[in-house]
């Protein structure tokens, strides 16, 4: 499903940098059409096309552009729904670190046909953890960096991460310096709205 995935990165430009940057990214990339559907199918060539449009558009490295995107996802307040999600991995960034080997299984229940690149976290030591990613979606692993990067403050912990490129796999070390270096953001299991009675 490249729909979704050109899609999110559309939104991540518009949402971030604009519609006249996102008009430039259509340009550069010579798609043809300014709006992608959630739905369709796509090349994957089209998905490469326009990262390396945004790439050339914000002059960013390409590794940058993909974990701002990742950012973005988890972040913004037009992805609450997905950064919610998220939050039921785990109380705190250790049990969410430890979830992400189901992550691939829930995306296809809630998106059937999308199939996320096969996730493995390994323990290594106390507080250090190693993620292994599959290959699959172009830039995966630098998204998942950026994801990674909001989830940690979201629940409150200092982490440093460290990519990696290896072959037909990427890693992402994760250590843990402290799981409650500040307040975590507010969660609760159900969004809070007003009941009126009347």
């Amino acid at each position: 499903m490249q729909g979704l995935v050109n899609r999110a990165i559309q939104c991540f430009v518009r949402d971030i940098y604009g519609h006249d940057t996102w008009r430039q990214v259509v340009a550069e990339a010579q798609l043809g059409f300014s709006n992608f559907e959630a739905m369709l199918d796509y090349d994957p060539s089209v998905t490469d096309r326009v990262v390396s449009a945004v790439q050339t558009t914000l002059k960013k490295p390409r590794s940058v552009v993909l974990e701002d995107l990742g950012t973005y996802l988890v972040s913004h307040e037009n992805m609450e729904t997905l950064r919610r999600l998220l939050r039921f991995g785990g109380s705190d960034f250790q049990e969410f670190l430890l979830s992400l080997d189901e992550l691939p299984e829930k995306a296809r229940l809630v998106l059937p046909g999308f199939v996320l690149p096969d996730l493995s976290v390994q323990t290594l030591s106390s507080g250090t953890y190693e993620l292994e990613i599959g290959l699959g979606i172009t830039g995966f692993s630098h998204v998942l960096m950026g994801v990674l990067r909001v989830m940690s403050d979201d629940y409150g912990a200092l982490a440093f991460l460290d990519h990696r490129e290896g072959v037909g796999r990427n890693y992402i070390r994760i250590t843990l310096a402290d799981v409650s270096f500040a307040p975590g953001r507010s969660f609760e299991l159900a969004p809070s709205r007003e009941v009126s009675y009347g």
